[in-house]
Order: structure tokens, then C-alpha cells, then sequence
């Protein structure tokens, strides 16, 4: 299978500079994918020159004239910026030239754009934001992180299909678990929105763990968690801000005198493979899942290190073809005709 992966050069903080060096490290690990730089021409060559052994065989450079800013509004990128770097990477895959689309940019933006260019899958009301989280068994699928502030019954049944192919991809497992985010894992708790929509995934033929709570993200009790993006937003910034925390309180810890300066050397391969294990970097790359294409949204303030890793997302979503599976399970619902849908379609 022929991949090719179409790159917002200049999207997020720090634009081509960042997403030029992992292209080509990206490129060095994997000798047969191909990728397209989307960017201002000048700027483009100008950071590739000053790099080496570049592969002009797989790697071709696409001329934009815009840049989407990352304050900007979606409607003002979805109007007025329809030559920007983020626009033109996504209409390759729409196109066929390219089978995944990753940028760093404005995230209202790319989810605007993406959803009115590739449109929504079949069954699928809305998009929504998911990502790997880390947890004490390994890894576990999110969703929604912040596509859709509320959710209806029904979406949060599609954000557990969607999240279980995505999960089977990314962890290897053929049945992975769904939890529904709660309050509480009892029946009686939770609001009459989570009650319905646990009663719709009991009944979807998922393998449907029950309700979780905050703390389970990280227990791994599950291997995709399903919440709206409300309180997906909201788990995802506290855990970032912990992991901060965590992250600094230990360096101040073993910097206050000799003895713990010494105590920290000793602990130090334990140290190493803890930030390692914890480093944010290592999960970047958000899946705008529920569109027929693959759009991964890398962190704005990314570094290399880090946007690679959302290349690594892309590649494995089109390799595991994961639209192809989500289809085919909400091929197993009854199609819905929401007026979310319909005025989609109609933009």
C-alpha cells in the first residue's frame, strides 16, 4: 500500500522549523512512505537547506499562499483562507493524494475545515477530538476532548464506536472495553443524558465495561473512555497540568542540597524511564475522528519530537484503515438524519 501523508508545514507555534525536522526523521524510519510539505515556498526551502540528506524521492513540496494564525477564527479560516497551508493539505486527501492530512495549526480551525471539506462518515452526526492517554496498564483511547461541548445521547453511542475501531488500531486489541465517563460507577448516578446513552451502548454490541470515573483514565480499567468534550476538555488539561506538576516538584525535590543531589544520581535510570514513560511528547497527536479522512491534530507548541509522534498516529490509522472499520461497525446502527447532519451536508 502506497502512504502518503500531507503536512501543514506551517502550522502551530513554531511553523516550518518543527515540522520539517520530524518529517525527515520521520522519513529516515520509514523508507516507504512518501509526504507532502504544504507551505509558503520560501520558507520551506529555506528550512530544508538546512538540513542533509534530504529524500527528494518521497519528499514533494506544495506552494500555499496563506497561513491560518492560530487565534484566527473557523469562520474566518473556513472563509477567507481557503489558499492556506491547512486548507490545501486537507483537500489532498479529500482528493486522493494524499490518505492522512497532520497539522499543528489552529485546532477550531482544522476541525471547521476538515469537517466541511471531508464531510462526516455515514451514521456519524459529529466529529469528535480523541487521543492515546497513558494509565497504569498502558495506554487507553479518549474521547471527546473538546469537538463538542455537549453531547446528546446518541453522539456519545458514536464516540464509543468510533473510539473502540480507533482503540483497536492504535492497542492492538480486536474487542477493546468501553467505559462511559461518570460521576460515579453506580446505576442511580449520573444525569438522565449519561443514563440514556449507557443504555444505548449496553445494547450496541460493544464490549461495554460500564460506567468509570476520573480516576480510571489513569487506572486503565478501560481501554477507550467516551465522555462529551466538556468534561474530555477538562480531564485532558488537568492531566497535562498534574503531569507539570509531578515533573517539577521532583527536580526541586532533588536540587535542594547534595545529599538529595547525590540521592537523585542513584535514582537516575529510575528517574529517566519514569519522564520517559510520562512525557507528553509521547502522546501527541489527536485524531479528528468521524470524518471520511484522516486528520491528526498535533499540539501547537510541538517540537519535533513530539509532532513526529502525530505522523506515527496518521500512519497507523491509515494502515489499520480505520475509517474503513468505523464505517463498518456504524453500518450496524440504524443511519441518523439530525439536523447536525443535514446542516453539515448543506454547508
Amino acid at each position: 500500500m502506497n502512504i502518503t501523508i500531507a503536512v501543514d508545514a506551517m502550522g502551530g507555534d513554531h511553523g516550518c522549523r518543527v515540522t520539517i525536522a520530524a518529517v525527515l526523521r520521520f522519513l529516515q524510519q520509514h523508507p516507504a512512505i512518501h509526504v507532502i510539505l504544504v507551505g509558503m515556498p520560501d520558507a520551506m526551502s529555506a528550512e530544508l537547506r538546512r538540513h542533509k540528506d534530504v529524500p527528494t524521492d518521497r519528499l514533494m513540496l506544495e506552494p500555499a499562499t496563506e497561513v491560518v494564525g492560530m487565534d484566527e477564527s473557523p469562520q474566518s479560516a473556513l472563509k477567507n483562507k481557503k489558499q492556506s497551508s491547512m486548507r490545501i493539505a486537507i483537500n489532498m486527501v479529500k482528493e486522493g493524494r494524499a490518505q492522512a492530512c497532520v497539522s499543528a495549526g489552529n485546532t477550531g480551525a482544522l476541525m471547521a475545515t476538515s469537517r466541511f471539506v471531508l464531510k462526516m462518515l455515514p451514521g456519524v452526526d459529529r466529529p469528535a477530538i480523541a487521543k492515546l492517554m497513558p494509565n497504569m496498564q498502558g495506554n487507553s483511547v479518549v474521547l471527546d476532548l473538546g469537538a463538542n461541548i455537549d453531547s446528546e445521547p446518541l453522539h456519545l453511542l458514536q464516540f464509543g464506536v468510533m473510539g473502540a475501531m480507533l482503540a483497536s488500531a492504535l492497542l492492538n486489541k480486536p474487542e477493546p472495553t468501553v467505559g462511559l465517563l461518570n460521576v460515579g460507577t453506580e446505576d442511580i448516578k449520573g444525569t438522565a443524558t449519561i443514563k440514556e446513552a449507557a443504555a444505548l451502548l449496553r445494547d450496541s454490541g460493544l464490549n461495554f465495561h460500564g460506567y468509570v470515573e476520573g480516576d480510571d483514565i489513569f487506572k486503565g480499567t478501560t481501554d477507550v473512555v467516551v465522555t462529551d468534550g466538556f468534561a474530555g476538555n477538562i480531564s485532558l488539561k488537568t492531566s497535562e497540568g498534574v503531569a507539570k506538576m509531578i515533573a517539577a516538584a521532583l527536580k526541586e525535590s532533588f536540587n535542594r542540597n547534595w545529599l538529595t543531589k547525590l540521592l537523585g544520581l542513584l535514582a537516575l535510570p529510575a528517574l529517566s524511564s519514569f519522564r520517559r514513560r510520562m512525557d507528553p511528547r509521547r502522546y501527541n497527536g489527536a485524531s479528528l475522528i468521524g470524518l471520511r479522512g484522516t486528520v491528526v491534530k498535533s499540539h501547537g507548541g510541538a517540537d519535533a519530537l513530539a509532532f513526529r509522534y502525530a505522523l506515527e498516529q496518521a500512519l497507523l490509522e491509515v494502515e489499520h484503515n480505520v475509517i474503513a472499520h468505523i464505517s463498518g461497525k456504524m453500518a450496524e446502527f440504524q443511519p441518523t438524519a439530525s439536523g447536525d447532519a443535514a446542516a453539515s451536508e448543506a454547508s
